[in-house]
């Protein structure tokens, strides 16, 4: 199979959109299920440190296993041929089998574009470690972004983790060989510091002189694990990037949808995709701006 891979990029690019499609459905259920279990666990924590009832929740246990998905409309149980990454979208005609209520979708979506991410990474390392993990920080950051879109948080429980995978990553670094990913332990380092620090910074800044709070703590977290992963040396083009596609969408979203400018707008999504983007074209982005303004 590695033989395979190795001599025939197609075969592996294939083989990484195909299991990232089912990767993608997991990512809905994480996507919805974690602020819940979440927020259930702040509810106990207060309840218990204002030693009020417990408020009533549904019997039986909630996480990322169980239960088994349900229709939200009617409550009926989704089968496994109802759960085929976008196949069953499909064959279903947008609808729930029992009540024919619509299905949302952002769920084909959602699959579909790990799916297309994960193939990139594949095309782009081609088949090693470094393409696997840059599938696995693809998938990752989709769950962030879409958690922060719907819930403007950044769970620890993703971000934290990811930032510790960057760092022993680093620890690799002789052995691994690689040029994007793995890199020294310094850089690494330095980067999840700078990246923690530097937004921090801003945010303290923006509260000094208006009094408000402009971004969240999830925000320094991510950019610390980024730079974890990329290196200090990535932060500046993570940086930029989030901010130029942060200010063309929130223009938009202003312009042509009306949205209101008080509105906290989440930064995470375009810090993930910045930092995506840097992963696969960091140095080519650098190079150009440094050919043509410098």
């Amino acid at each position: 199979m590695v033989e395979l891979f190795t001599q025939s990029p197609t075969v592996f690019i294939g083989v990484a959109f195909a299991f990232a499609l089912m990767i993608g459905s997991f990512l809905n259920v994480v996507i919805y299920r974690l602020p819940i279990m979440m927020q259930r666990e702040w509810r106990e924590q207060c309840d218990e440190l204002l030693s009020t009832p417990a408020p009533d929740l549904p019997e039986g246990h909630f996480n990322l296993v169980v239960p088994r998905s349900r229709c939200p409309a009617c409550g009926k149980e989704i089968k496994a041929w109802q759960n085929i990454p976008v196949l069953s979208y499909l064959l279903l005609g947008a609808q729930c089998a029992n009540c024919q209520a619509s299905i949302s979708v952002r769920y084909p979506l959602v699959e579909t574009f790990t799916a297309v991410a994960a193939a990139v990474c594949a095309w782009h390392f081609g088949f090693g470690w470094e393409a696997l993990l840059a599938i696995g920080l693809s998938c990752v950051l989709i769950a962030i972004s879409l958690i922060d879109v719907d819930h403007q948080i950044i769970p620890d429980s993703i971000v934290i983790p990811l930032l510790w995978v960057g760092l022993v990553m680093s620890l690799l670094h002789p052995l691994a060989g690689a040029e994007t990913l793995f890199i020294a332990p310094q850089d690494a380092i330095i980067g999840a510091l700078a990246g923690y620090l530097s937004l921090w910074s801003v945010y303290q800044l923006f509260k000094l002189v208006t009094g408000k709070e402009g971004m969240g703590y999830g925000d320094f977290k991510l950019l610390a694990a980024l730079g974890a992963w990329l290196g200090w040396q990535a932060l500046p083009t993570i940086i930029l990037l989030s901010a130029i596609v942060g200010a063309v969408i929130g223009i938009a979203m202003i312009v042509f949808r009306g949205r209101d400018r008080q509105l906290p707008i989440p930064y995470g999504p375009y810090l993930a995709a910045a930092g995506w983007i840097t992963m696969l074209y960091g140095e080519t982005i650098k190079n150009t701006y440094l050919d043509m303004f410098l």
